[in-house]
């Protein structure tokens, strides 16, 4: 008789407390917390900051892909099965058969699109793989304000149906850029994906209101939620119980703390 201990393996997220809905995972891990402080910090420089970046994302991926992905019971023999039939695992496994679709969202989402194609090409067939990569660009009022976003240059191979539609973007600031991803695969005539995640380094209270009003069936997973320029007594509430008063972004629609424009940093190019 076989093992049954992981014939049914329940996914538990360590997970902050909010009222951002139950689509939003706002993640409650020192080892990545600690990673991504070093990463924002200005001493950090490349090649840190893509180290830093490969690493955050690569167990980013890992949980979301645990909790959110369909799973099959397998019997697979290992190297002892040559001197015992009971060299045998039972239990579950990610369901290899399972279509995945990750967009990059040029610039800041180029590197982090890369790590989350490449892990899923070992976990899964990577016939069933699939990257888009997808052009745009803020568009500011001549404040320096974001007024929306900008697309050009885009290369999407196809619709996702019955797909997971993953979207790594670093920043989650004002969602106008990651709405405009997603929207691509809900124009007339496309056939929309199975699911939708969202996978942030950190996101603002703005990001949050923006994808879950847009696209209340995606799911969000986040290292760490900013809202800086929300007042004492805001920052004291629950997060998402005073939503309408918090606040993460600048006057530029930058994030604070925030880590800068991970565009500019992750390239080296400040245009």
């Amino acid at each position: 008789m076989a093992d049954q201990v992981y014939e049914d393996v329940t996914v538990q997220l360590s997970e902050i407390e909010h009222r951002y809905g139950p689509n939003v995972h706002l993640l409650r891990d020192p080892y990545l917390l600690t990673l991504l402080a070093r990463l924002c910090s200005p001493e950090t420089v490349q090649p840190d900051i893509s180290r830093l970046v490969r690493e955050l994302y690569t167990f980013l991926t890992a949980q979301a892909v645990a909790a959110e992905f369909p799973r099959r019971r397998v019997e697979m023999p290992t190297r002892m099965v040559s001197s015992t039939p009971r060299g045998v695992y039972v239990g579950q496994v990610v369901e290899p058969a399972t279509r995945a679709v990750v967009v990059d969202v040029a610039r800041a989402g180029m590197l982090p699109a890369m790590v989350v194609y490449d892990a899923l090409n070992h976990l899964l067939d990577p016939r069933g793989v699939r990257q888009d990569h997808v052009v745009m660009s803020r568009t500011t009022d001549a404040s320096g304000a974001v007024t929306g976003v900008s697309m050009s240059g885009s290369k999407v191979a196809g619709d996702a149906a019955g797909a997971v539609l993953l979207v790594p973007d670093p920043m989650g600031a004002t969602g106008s850029s990651i709405c405009a991803a997603v929207d691509i695969y809900h124009r007339p005539g496309m056939h929309p994906p199975k699911k939708v995640l969202l996978l942030n380094l950190i996101v603002t209270p703005q990001y949050l209101r923006a994808v879950t009003s847009r696209y209340p069936q995606a799911t969000v997973y986040a290292v760490r939620l900013d809202r800086g320029l929300s007042a004492p007594d805001v920052l004291r509430a629950v997060p998402g119980e005073r939503w309408d008063e918090e606040n993460g972004l600048d006057e530029h629609q930058y994030i604070v703390p925030g880590g800068g424009g991970f565009g500019e940093i992750m390239n080296n190019a400040y245009v």
